[in-house]
C-alpha cells in the first residue's frame, strides 16, 4: 500500500482548520488534495491527537509486516484474508443443497442435514404463508408497462386497485422477482418490454398521442414543443413551446386542454422524464385517463416526424398557435 505523503501532524492541523471554520472547498485547495480525501480523513482522525492517529495505525502496520513475512494474518482473524466470515444461507437455500447432497451420495435426510449442519426441524419445516401469485401476477403487469417505476411507486399502483398488503411485501416480492432497478446502468442498456399491439382508435378523445418536437432560435436557443394529438381525429388540442419542461408544466398543459374538448381515455407517451413524473401519473389517476407507455428508443409520434408530408398536415390543423411560435422563434 502506497504511504501518505502527508504526516500525522499535517493532517491533524488540516482537520483543525476545518474545525476552526474554515471552508472545506479553501482548505482542499491550499493543502492540494481532493474534498474526498479530506472527508475520508475527517471519518478516520477527526477530534484525535497525533499520538492517538499513530495508535490508530499500528495494528494495520502489524497485519501487512506479518503477511510480508508469510505468516498469513494475524491473531483474531477470521481467515487467512483477513476477511469477515460469509454470510449464512438462508433455509430455503439449505434445504436444496440437502436435497441435492440426497441425491448424490444416496444418504437419508439426518445425515445430509447433519454433514450441512442444517435442523431437521428447519428441513421439514412447511411455510404457512398464503399463496402470492395473484400478486406477482399484477406486479409483473405493471412494470412490464412501466419499465421505470420502483416498487414504492408500484405499490402506490397496488393499493389504488384495492391490494392492502404492506409495502415491505411488495419490495420482498419485487426483488424476488428480479425488477429492481440499477440506477448506474446508463438508458442503453435498458430492456425493451414486449407489449401488446395496439389497437387504432374508433372515436374522437378515445386516444391521444403526446411527444416532443424540438426546434432552434436565431440567437441558438433550443426549444422544445410540447405536441399533443387525436390518433382518430389528427386534431391537435394542444401545441406548447417552451425553453425547459419538467413533469407539472406538461400537467397545466393538458388540464387546459382538457377543459376545452374534453378529457381522453389514453394517452400514448414514452418513457420521458416528464411523463413518467408523479405528478402526471397522479393527475392520470385523478382523471380517470390511462397513460399507455411506449417501448424505450420509440418515440410516440415516431410517424410524424419521420413522414414530412404528415407532420406538414398536423402543423396546417393548428395555424395559429403554431404561427405565433414561429413569430417568436
Amino acid at each position: 500500500m502506497k504511504a501518505s505523503k502527508f504526516s500525522d501532524a499535517q493532517k491533524a492541523f488540516i482537520l483543525k482548520q476545518g474545525n476552526d471554520g474554515v471552508a472545506v472547498a479553501e482548505i482542499c485547495r491550499r493543502a492540494g488534495i481532493s474534498q474526498a480525501t479530506y472527508f475520508n480523513w475527517k471519518k478516520k482522525y477527526d477530534g484525535l491527537l497525533q499520538t492517538e492517529m499513530r495508535r490508530l495505525k499500528q495494528p494495520r502496520r502489524r497485519e501487512r509486516q506479518a503477511e510480508e513475512a508469510g505468516g498469513g494474518s494475524v491473531a483474531r482473524q477470521r481467515d487467512a484474508a483477513g476477511r469477515d466470515p460469509p454470510k449464512a444461507m438462508k433455509p430455503g437455500r439449505k434445504r436444496k443443497l440437502v436435497d441435492e447432497v440426497r441425491g448424490e451420495w444416496q444418504v437419508s435426510i439426518r445425515k445430509a442435514c447433519d454433514a450441512l449442519e442444517f435442523d431437521r426441524s428447519n428441513y421439514h419445516y412447511k411455510s404457512r404463508r398464503s399463496g402470492q401469485a395473484a400478486l406477482e401476477q399484477k406486479i409483473k403487469e405493471i412494470c412490464h408497462v412501466r419499465i421505470r417505476y420502483g416498487y414504492r411507486r408500484v405499490y402506490v399502483l397496488l393499493r389504488r386497485e384495492g391490494w392492502r398488503h404492506g409495502q415491505n411485501k411488495t419490495r420482498r416480492v419485487y426483488r424476488e422477482l428480479g425488477l429492481q432497478l440499477r440506477n448506474k446502468t446508463p438508458k442503453r442498456r435498458v430492456k425493451a418490454k414486449l407489449r401488446d399491439d395496439r389497437r387504432p382508435a374508433t372515436r374522437s378523445n378515445e386516444t391521444w398521442a403526446m411527444d416532443f418536437v424540438h426546434d432552434q432560435l436565431a440567437t441558438g436557443h433550443k426549444l422544445r414543443v410540447l405536441a399533443i394529438v387525436d390518433t382518430f381525429s389528427r386534431f391537435s388540442p394542444a401545441l406548447a413551446p417552451r425553453f425547459t419542461f419538467r413533469g407539472s408544466d406538461v400537467v397545466a398543459i393538458l388540464e387546459r386542454a382538457c377543459k376545452e374538448v374534453g378529457f381522453p381515455a389514453t394517452i400514448r407517451v414514452d418513457q420521458g422524464s416528464e411523463f413518467v413524473s408523479r405528478d402526471l401519473d397522479l393527475w392520470a389517476y385523478q382523471r380517470g385517463v390511462t397513460l399507455d407507455f411506449s417501448r424505450p428508443g420509440e418515440p410516440t409520434l415516431q410517424h410524424l416526424k419521420h413522414n414530412p408530408t404528415a407532420f406538414g398536415d398536423f402543423i396546417a390543423q393548428t395555424p395559429t398557435m403554431f404561427g405565433a411560435f414561429c413569430t417568436f422563434s
